[in-house]
């Protein structure tokens, strides 16, 4: 009985040693994967996101000047109006908020997009790894992969829009009542943006403290997306929906 009871713990030790040793592998190989999906993005990948936003940077400035248009302004001043100094003043407050809204933009394009890369290298990764074992259906098929990327356009839209108001609001309570003869000095102008920039990032006091309002701009709410179409989600969809929670999850 002593012999057969060594035998036996013997044989349930090699198993644990077995399962850890492929616990580790297994956790090297997610651990070398991220590392190189992280080398890609700072090398080849750095290059495809910066093609990507090149590629948008059209539509986020003609949507800016769109909705921030101070040619009209220009053309108005030409004519000598009445009115010469109201112009003038709403033309600061444009100019102030088409600069700062450009660079919130811009730098939150670049980081949406290098979350969502790293994901999806992440569900591809996964899909690989699930296929070489059993042929499983993928997790990230590439029109999953698709509609996700399709969800940056909320930036480029509604995003956009209300982060011109919440800035647009912040500049004129700021550069308000600057004269427009008053002489700026560069840590009068760097006071003044921090100004801003504690009016657009304000946190709510019901917020999480890792929760950041920028968040909103970046991602349409929970509860707008294709959530709403719970009656009729297919698998692509709710697909999709997990991949922007994890977006969500990260980006706040």
């Amino acid at each position: 009985g002593v012999y057969l009871l060594g035998k036996y713990g013997q044989k349930k030790i090699r198993e644990i040693q077995e399962r850890e040793a492929a616990e580790y592998i297994a956790q090297a190989r997610r651990q070398y994967h991220f590392e190189s999906n992280q080398r890609t993005c700072n090398m080849t990948d750095f290059f495809f996101l910066l093609i990507t936003v090149l590629s948008m940077l059209p539509t986020l400035r003609d949507a800016l000047m769109h909705q921030l248009n101070s040619e009209s302004l220009t053309s108005l001043l030409k004519n000598r109006p009445a009115n010469k100094l109201e112009i003038w003043e709403d033309l600061k407050i444009i100019s102030f908020t088409r600069s700062i809204v450009a660079v919130y933009s811009t730098c939150m394009l670049v980081v949406l997009l290098r979350v969502q890369l790293n994901i999806i290298g992440g569900y591809i990764y996964l899909d690989n790894a699930a296929l070489c074992k059993n042929g499983t259906t993928p997790l990230a098929p590439p029109e999953v992969q698709q509609q996700y990327l399709s969800s940056i356009q909320h930036l480029l839209g509604d995003g956009l829009t209300e982060l011109i108001t919440i800035v647009k609001q912040a500049v004129h309570k700021v550069f308000g009542s600057i004269s427009l003869k008053h002489t700026l000095s560069l840590l009068e102008l760097e006071q003044k943006l921090k100004d801003i920039r504690k009016v657009v990032e304000h946190k709510d006091s019901d917020q999480i403290a890792s929760y950041s309002p920028l968040c909103h701009y970046l991602m349409p709410d929970e509860e707008n997306p294709l959530a709403t179409q719970a009656c009729g989600l297919t698998e692509r969809d709710i697909a999709t929906i997990k991949l922007l929670n994890e977006t969500r999850d990260m980006l706040e």
